[in-house]
């Protein structure tokens, strides 16, 4: 598997890189935002994080800018049903990271069939499968505002490992901190499981 890429630029076009790794030219698939990131030009060093995808009819690879984007872009087409890599493609090219965690997280359907490609069963699909899959932090993260306690973030964690839904167990904490900020991870914990149970 090749999971990372250094080397010359030979062509750039929006969308395709020809990069020369030890006088082997590699063609790349990538996003538009990944190609703003390095703007690249003809004979600049890039370097790449990668992922080859494999079908009957085609190897094809994939580049990205950060592993952020490379993470999001595994998590579209390996955990959501029906996407593959032209539309996780798309969805790199038509929103940042933070702002498609923030759409998912938030359940903003409407601000992602906004993607050129995705249409709003498709952007349902994506929140459904993908909101208990984003991390507990970079899913507070994502959702804006103030810093975030990690009492909050952990207590979260908790509920989530008692098998409580991530949207229920973060408008538990949420109530819970808002009323109280400064409680440890247990008072937190406490007062949200009786919140959720009353």
């Amino acid at each position: 598997m090749i999971a990372r890429l250094r080397g010359k630029v030979l062509e750039a076009l929006p969308g395709r890189l020809i990069v020369d790794v030890n006088g082997v030219g590699y063609m790349l698939t990538v996003s538009l935002s990944t190609y703003d990131a390095i703007n690249p030009v003809e004979g600049a060093e890039v370097d790449l994080r990668t992922h080859l995808h494999i079908r009957e009819t085609a190897h094809t690879l994939y580049g990205f800018a950060s592993d952020a984007e490379k993470d999001l872009f595994l998590l579209l087409v390996e955990r959501v049903t029906g996407i593959g890599p032209s539309i996780g493609m798309a969805v790199l090219s038509g929103m940042p990271v933070e702002h498609f965690k923030g759409c998912v997280v938030n359940g903003d359907a409407a601000a992602l069939s906004k993607i050129k490609g995705l249409g709003k069963k498709t952007a349902e699909r994506i929140i459904l499968e993908l909101k208990d899959k984003i991390g507990v932090a970079e899913a507070w993260e994502a959702s804006g505002g103030d810093a975030v306690p990690s009492a909050a973030i952990d207590s979260e964690s908790a509920l989530i490992g008692l098998g409580y839904k991530q949207a229920e167990a973060r408008k538990a904490v949420t109530a819970v901190v808002k009323l109280k900020p400064d409680l440890t991870t247990e008072d937190i914990l406490r007062d949200a499981l009786r919140m959720l149970n009353s």
